[in-house]
């Protein structure tokens, strides 16, 4: 599967930080890219394809307010992805 520079990039953050609960936010300040093409990538070049997915979370805010995000993480299939193999024709 061909991926853009920008999926490759998000890809690399999200493996990079395995482990860690990042919202689109998290991974938009991590690569540079904005919310919006974060929730995009994530969505057609990952999600679909099962490589990554979304669990509902709430955190607290610092005045204590209780808010409702999604943490993006990969999946066992995503953990095995190798972005930079070539594609199977």
């Amino acid at each position: 599967m061909a991926l853009s520079e920008n999926s490759k990039k998000v890809f690399n953050y999200v493996k990079d930080n395995d482990g860690v609960n990042m919202t689109a936010a998290d991974i938009a300040e991590g690569t540079d890219l904005g919310v919006r093409t974060i929730n995009g990538i994530v969505t057609s070049a990952f999600q679909r394809k099962g490589l990554m997915q979304r669990t509902p979370a709430t955190i607290q805010l610092e005045d204590g307010t209780p808010k409702a995000v999604k943490f993006i993480s990969l999946t066992d299939a995503g953990r095995a992805f190798d972005p930079d193999a070539p594609d199977e024709e």
